[in-house]
C-alpha cells in the first residue's frame, strides 16, 4: 500500500473513531413533563443549577398541566412527571394494569394564593366566601364588603392539578362557575388579575408577588411559608416516576430533593423545601 493511501486510510479511520466517540459521549436527554406550577419556574431553575455543578444531562421540559405527567409517564414519553396534586385512583390503576408502579417523590410544598387586583382593596376572604365566588353564588364585590363591581373569575383549565386541588380545598368539591375564564397557566392568571380591577384568581405562591396583585388572607391566614401548617390551601408538589427512578432521573431527583443548592432555589422561587 502506498504511503499516500496509508495516510488517507489513517485519516478516515481517525475521523470515524472520533465521531463514534463523540456520539457515545453525548449526554442522554432527561424528559420531564407535567405541572405548570413546577415546570414554568422551579424545574427550569433546578435544571440550570444542576448543570452548573457539573452534570452534563440534557433536558426536555414541558409544562402543560399535571394530568399530562401521568399520561406521558404511562406512555413512556417521560422519565419524570411533575404534578401539583396527588395521583388519582384511576391513574394509579392504569399503571398497575400495565405492570408498572407509580411512585411519588415530594418535591416541596406550595400554597395556592387567592389573588385580587390591588386596587380592589380586598385584604382577606373566608373560605366560604371564596367558595361562593368561584362557584358563582357570589357575583358582585359588594357581597363580600368591597366596593361594588361585577366579579371576574379566572381559573386554571381542567388539565391543571391546581384546578383540581383548589376545587377540593376551597370549593367543597363543587363545580366552578360557568362564567369563569379558564387559562392555561399561573402566569396568565397573574397577568389578567393584575390588569383587571374586578378580577380574582388563584396561583401558586411563587406567582403571587407580581406587581398589581394582592394575595388575600384566607380565614385570616396569609400565604407565607411560615404559615404552612395553618394556611387552608397548602399542598404538596410531586415528582412522579414509573417505578423506582434510575440513571439520570434518579440523580436529578436525589439532587433536587436533598442538595443545599436545590433547597435554596426552591425557597427563592417561592416554594417550601422538603425538610
Amino acid at each position: 500500500m502506498s504511503r499516500l493511501l496509508t495516510t488517507s486510510f489513517l485519516v478516515v479511520a481517525f475521523v470515524i473513531g472520533a465521531a463514534a466517540l463523540s456520539w457515545s459521549d453525548e449526554p442522554e436527554k432527561l424528559v420531564i413533563m407535567g405541572s405548570d406550577t413546577l415546570g414554568s419556574k422551579l424545574v427550569l431553575q433546578l435544571k440550570e443549577a444542576y448543570r452548573e455543578v457539573g452534570n452534563r444531562t440534557n433536558f426536555e421540559i414541558s409544562a402543560d398541566g399535571s394530568s399530562q405527567a401521568f399520561a406521558n409517564l404511562l406512555a413512556g414519553e417521560a422519565e419524570i412527571g411533575m404534578s401539583s396534586r396527588d395521583a388519582r385512583d384511576d391513574e394509579e390503576r392504569q399503571f398497575r394494569e400495565q405492570g408498572k408502579t407509580l411512585i411519588g417523590h415530594t418535591a416541596g410544598w406550595d400554597m395556592i394564593a387567592v389573588v385580587v387586583n390591588e386596587k380592589r382593596g380586598v385584604r382577606g376572604l373566608s373560605l366560604k366566601q371564596i367558595e361562593g365566588i368561584f362557584t358563582g353564588d357570589i357575583t358582585d364585590w359588594s357581597e363580600v364588603g368591597a366596593k361594588p363591581g361585577k366579579i371576574v373569575v379566572y381559573t386554571r383549565n381542567a388539565a391543571s392539578g391546581t384546578h383540581r386541588i383548589f376545587r377540593k380545598l376551597a370549593m367543597s368539591g363543587r363545580d366552578y362557575t360557568d362564567e369563569g375564564r379558564k387559562l392555561g397557566g399561573n402566569e396568565q392568571i397573574a397577568n389578567e388579575v393584575a390588569a383587571n380591577e374586578n378580577g380574582i384568581g388563584y396561583v401558586g405562591l411563587a406567582f403571587s408577588r407580581k406587581q398589581g396583585l394582592q394575595a388575600v388572607r384566607v380565614d385570616g391566614v396569609l400565604p407565607r411559608p411560615r404559615n404552612r401548617e395553618r394556611y387552608p390551601l397548602a399542598r404538596q408538589l410531586y415528582f412522579y416516576t414509573a417505578g423506582e427512578p434510575t440513571g439520570d432521573a434518579k440523580r436529578f431527583i436525589d439532587w433536587s430533593l436533598h442538595s443545599r443548592e436545590a433547597k435554596e432555589i426552591v425557597a427563592r422561587v417561592g416554594f417550601i423545601p422538603v425538610e
